[in-house]
């Protein structure tokens, strides 16, 4: 997907329109998205899930562009949760096995556009063949400075907090850390997302209205937009659409 500018990417009409809307000085740094209707896509159009499960990795492509032409410096996408092992087994083999093939597939793209990825949740629970992929992409996309990719894979929100705490209590027996200093900042900083700035918008797509565990602690204060599209037909100008809702709105984080 070659690109040269927001005006040549962002090519429909509607797009068009949008752009002229974006104030670049004001663009979320950080966007988080729970990817959701892939499953109720395909069977809209009596498709196997794994066809919903393709088109959404085509979307995961734009969304990517769509960030890098706008001015997004993070892009945090919810893969796979902690929940879904609870799937059957063929679809849990194949959304693993798909992983893969994007990662290979697509790395060229991924340096070409200077994308780095990483890699949030519990990767010594997946398959070896999944986590060396993942590993191997983290290392050979790290010098990448354009766009940080945060992949959320065998995610969970809870699960991260727990993994925090655990850490801290670690770090409090061995006497690396003295309980009165158990802070915000001492939480944030064990977190899977540590050095990663909080969310400002929060997108789920498909129209259901709840977070499923993602990011509990990170969207504290993030802006959330719920759309009806399903993840599949959600394009590069429905992504800049949510930029201009964004931009619209004023953060009050907390105040008044």
């Amino acid at each position: 997907m070659a690109r040269t500018s927001p005006t040549e990417f962002f090519t429909s009409d509607r797009g068009r329109g949008l752009l002229t809307r974006v104030e670049g000085s004001r663009v979320p740094a950080h966007v988080a998205v729970i990817m959701d209707g892939n499953g109720r896509w395909a069977k809209a159009k009596g498709l196997p899930r794994a066809a919903g499960h393709r088109a959404g990795a085509v979307a995961i492509e734009e969304a990517i562009a769509a960030s890098i032409e706008i001015g997004v410096r993070y892009l945090t996408l919810y893969s796979f949760s902690t929940e879904n092992w609870s799937r059957s087994r063929d679809e849990v083999r194949t959304l693993m096995a798909l992983f893969v093939e994007v990662l290979r597939s697509k790395m060229s793209d991924l340096q070409e556009w200077g994308v780095r990825v990483r890699v949030i949740g519990r990767m010594e629970e997946l398959a070896p063949r999944v986590r060396t992929s993942f590993v191997k992409a983290m290392a050979d996309t790290a010098d990448n400075d354009r766009l940080d990719l945060v992949i959320a894979l065998n995610y969970g929100g809870r699960t991260e907090i727990a993994d925090a705490a655990a850490a801290i209590a670690r770090d409090v027996r061995d006497g690396k850390l003295d309980a009165e200093q158990v802070d915000e900042a001492a939480v944030a900083a064990r977190l899977y997302t540590a050095g990663i700035p909080d969310p400002d918008l929060l997108i789920r797509t498909s129209g259901e209205k709840r977070i499923s565990n993602f990011l509990l602690w990170q969207i504290a204060y993030s802006e959330i937009l719920v759309t009806d599209t399903l993840w599949p037909d959600f394009g590069r100008d429905d992504l800049l659409e949510a930029v201009v809702d964004f931009q619209g709105r004023e953060r009050r984080f907390g105040g008044r």
